[in-house]
């Protein structure tokens, strides 16, 4: 128990030396349950969505008929999800800049799984598709739990169970 509270204490304290963008990061925020800022969500969020519908457009030619069901799925509710940050970024709700790219450990993910075929690509598919979903929904609960902005606070709770309905199917497919 010692250890945990300790472990605590030295996070929290990275946490303020390195400020939050840095905390959010390396993943910080998300072992103490604290809410990234406005521009750290939109950033996640934003990228996550770029490398769920690119991801699951490749898992489209899927000869697998639950992996292909869940894929069109993917890119459906991941381009609304997009269309709707864009929405309140740009009506100016929400001051950030949302990103036209995803992060380096994204593409390079997406560019592992154009190199695989068959039954290896869908695994590796079923398993990064578990962990961005994973993600997904702590980012979102945080940031619908303790946002700084209170419409992208309402959109982030609203999306929430969405995502983790998204993860329930993608542990199912992982079985």
């Amino acid at each position: 128990m010692k250890k945990i509270v300790l472990t605590a204490a030295i996070v929290m304290a990275a946490t303020s030396a390195l400020g939050q963008s840095a905390a959010e990061k390396s993943g910080a925020n998300s072992l103490v349950g604290v809410a990234p800022k406005t521009e750290d969500f939109v950033l996640e969020a934003a990228t996550s969505d770029l490398f769920e519908i690119e991801s699951s457009k490749l898992a489209l030619n899927s000869t697998d008929p639950a992996t292909k069901t869940f894929a069109e799925q993917m890119v459906k509710d991941h381009q609304k999800t997009s269309m709707e940050l864009k929405q309140l970024i740009d009506s100016g709700k929400v001051k950030a800049t949302l990103p036209t790219a995803m992060t380096e450990d994204q593409q390079e993910a997406l560019n592992k799984l154009k190199g695989l075929k068959g039954e290896e690509f869908t695994e590796q598919y079923h398993s990064d598709q578990e962990d961005a979903h994973e993600d997904a929904v702590d980012l979102f609960k945080r940031y619908g739990e303790e946002g700084e902005n209170a419409d992208l606070k309402a959109w982030a709770a609203k999306t929430a169970p969405a995502l983790e309905h998204h993860l329930q199917m993608a542990k199912d497919l992982n079985k």
